[in-house]
C-alpha cells in the first residue's frame, strides 16, 4: 500500500543516554541497520514551506521514493519502491518518475522540474518491539554532525505518547523538542550556509 500514516514520537538523545538506553535494552553493535537518506527540495524551498518533505531511502540494497505531508494526526507518507538505477537518476537529474509520489506532488503544486538533491543523511538503526509499538534507536551523521534519538512508532497516539513519556521517566531523560531529521538536516545546512 502506498499511503500510511505515520504516528512517532522523538526526543534527541546525549550520546551518553543513548549508551544508556542500549545497555539497559541490550543492543550490541550487530543489531544495528545502516540506511541512507537522500533528500530533495526546490530551491526556493517549496516542499518546506508546505511542511513536507521528499526522500530516498536506501536499506539493504532496496531502495524507495517517499513523501511526508502533514495529516490529522502523525504524517501521510506515500511510498514508492523503486530500484537503483532510478534511484540514482533521481539523485544526479533529479527527475521524479512516474507513480504515487509524482502525483502527489502534482497536487501539491510543486514544480517537479525545480527538485534536487540537497544531500544525505546516514543512520544506524536498531529497532526493538515495546509495548505496543516499535522502539527505535538511531545514531545518524549528516554535513559533519553527528546526533542521537529515540523514537516510539506506535498505530495510536494515546498509547503511544503514555508508553514514550514513561520511558524517558525512567530513565531520566528530559522531553527535548526534537525535529524530524530531514529538519535537522535543513538547519545544519542553512547554518553552515551563513558560516
Amino acid at each position: 500500500m502506498p499511503n500510511e500514516i505515520e504516528i512517532e514520537f522523538k526526543n534527541l538523545l546525549e550520546q551518553e543516554e543513548f549508551e544508556n538506553l542500549l545497555a539497559s535494552f541490550q543492543i550490541q553493535e550487530q543489531n544495528f541497520i545502516t540506511q541512507e537518506n537522500y533528500y530533495f527540495d526546490t530551491p526556493d524551498f517549496q516542499l518546506k514551506e508546505k511542511n513536507c518533505a521528499l526522500r530516498i531511502r536506501c536499506k539493504q540494497g532496496n531502495f524507495e521514493l517517499t513523501l511526508k505531508q502533514p495529516h490529522t494526526v502523525g504524517l501521510l507518507e506515500t511510498n514508492q519502491p523503486i530500484d537503483a538505477a532510478c534511484a540514482h537518476k533521481i539523485i544526479e537529474d533529479s527527475q521524479i518518475p512516474l507513480g504515487e509520489v509524482r502525483e502527489q506532488l502534482n497536487k501539491l503544486q510543486v514544480n517537479i522540474n525545480k527538485i534536487q538533491c540537497f544531500g544525505s543523511l546516514q543512520t544506524k538503526r536498531a529497532e526493538i518491539p515495546y509495548h505496543e509499538g516499535i522502539l527505535v534507536f538511531d545514531s545518524s551523521y549528516y554535513l559533519h554532525q553527528q546526533d542521537f534519538e529515540i523514537e516510539y512508532e506506535v498505530n495510536q497516539y494515546d498509547i503511544g505518547q503514555k508508553y514514550f513519556f514513561q520511558l524517558l521517566k525512567e530513565f531520566n531523560i528530559p522531553k527535548r523538542t526534537t525535529d524530524n531529521k530531514i529538519q535537522r538536516f535543513y538547519k545544519e545546512k542553512l547554518r553552515q550556509k551563513k558560516h
